[in-house]
């Protein structure tokens, strides 16, 4: 269950809400915040606010799959595409066209963007999969 009940104290949930607007919208958040009502992974899952829900007996399955997609992943690429969420967010459009090129110009240029293309083309593993 999930909820934003901190109207329900009398005060608001003021610390976490720029994070939740964010994730959620103003129209959500609002909903929400003025309600202070509770709600369940599903309503989580279609206003945004979570990404997936599974029953409780799939949970350790469905973490042990996600942590097995993630190490699929070149590990200074992940630090580079989180850091690129947040500037692109961030960034008119204009901007965010010279963000992103400057972005994948150093990217494929890297040592880890070279490994990463050269496994691809050699259909083989990157270096980065046996750590």
């Amino acid at each position: 269950m999930f909820g934003f009940t901190e109207v329900k104290l009398g005060i608001m949930p003021a610390v976490i809400s720029p994070f939740v607007v964010a994730k959620i919208g103003v129209s959500h958040a609002r909903a929400l915040f003025l309600t202070g009502e509770r709600f369940d992974a599903r309503r989580a899952a279609a206003i945004g606010l979570v990404h997936r829900v599974v029953p409780a007996e799939a949970l350790d399955a469905e973490i042990d799959a996600l942590g097995a997609e993630f190490v699929t992943a070149g590990p200074e690429a992940v630090a580079r595409a989180k850091a690129l969420v947040a500037e692109v967010a961030a960034a008119d459009a204009e901007e965010a066209t010279a963000i992103t090129t400057r972005a994948i110009a150093r990217a494929r240029t890297s040592a880890e963007g070279q490994e990463g293309l050269r496994a691809f083309l050699e259909r083989r593993d990157a270096a980065w999969r046996g750590r």
